[in-house]
């Protein structure tokens, strides 16, 4: 029994086969967020409802496959990617799995098939989110602060104190206009802690607050002399924000 309904995007564009997938899941006790045929409305749905998976087709009808949709996915969110396809060659397995899945569901699948891929993949993203509250004790997030371990004290920071936050492998560096602090915290994490505060991810290793910017060039940005490249795929994302300030 599900107590804590998971949230299942649904990209697929044979719509019969989406609709079987979707009365399924609703029946097994999931959420359907929605289905979607294309994978830049995939990207935008992803964007606006952030699910907990996404069963995604990898061919399919627009201007991005299955694959491309889930690397624009991957850059700015941590959402588990299941893969539903018929094409099971060494070629498109190896571009597949460099958006690391949860798993594959070859077509044509059977409904005991999906069901326990779903199972056991849910399972996985629940110890996945325990891992991340353990890692979320050395960052303590609050409404104009955030606490962090430092030297084994918790530290306060005021978040108009931060530039810019810059990823070092699985930890992160909160890099303030008076020093800097390394926390046992991945990017993504931090990203999603601070998301609605006025932080946004602009390149792969760089969150920034956008309060500080000094420049914004075509291919970078500059804070307090430090120069922070943009990703060509959140461009336009970044200058939506600037927009709005």
């Amino acid at each position: 029994m599900i107590l804590e309904k998971t949230r299942i995007l649904v990209v697929e564009d044979d719509m019969i086969v989406a609709a079987n997938i979707s009365l399924q899941l609703t029946a097994l006790g999931y959420e359907v967020t929605g289905i979607e045929s294309r994978g830049e409305e995939a990207v935008m749905h992803a964007g606006l409802n952030t699910p907990d998976i996404i069963i995604m087709d990898i061919l399919l009808k627009g201007t991005i496959n299955g694959i491309e949709a889930a690397k624009k996915i991957q850059q700015t969110q941590e959402i588990a990617i299941v893969y539903l396809t018929a094409n099971t060659g060494e070629a498109t397995f190896s571009k597949a799995k460099s958006t690391h899945p949860y798993a594959f569901i070859p077509k044509p699948f059977n409904s005991l098939h999906l069901e326990r891929t779903i199972a056991l993949v849910a399972e996985q993203i629940k110890d996945h989110i325990g891992y991340k509250l353990h890692k979320l004790e050395n960052l303590k997030v609050l409404k104009d602060r955030i606490f962090v371990r430092h030297n084994g004290k918790m530290i306060k920071l005021l978040l108009d104190e931060i530039l810019y936050i810059e990823a070092d492998r699985n930890y992160s560096n909160i890099v303030t206009q008076t020093g800097k602090y390394l926390i046992s915290t991945t990017l993504k994490t931090v990203e999603s802690e601070l998301m609605a505060s006025g932080f946004i991810r602009v390149h792969r290793s760089y969150i920034v607050n956008m309060s500080k910017l000094d420049v914004v060039a075509d291919h970078h940005l500059e804070i307090k002399r430090k120069v922070i490249p943009i990703s060509k795929g959140l461009k336009d994302h970044v200058l939506k924000h600037i927009h709005t300030i």
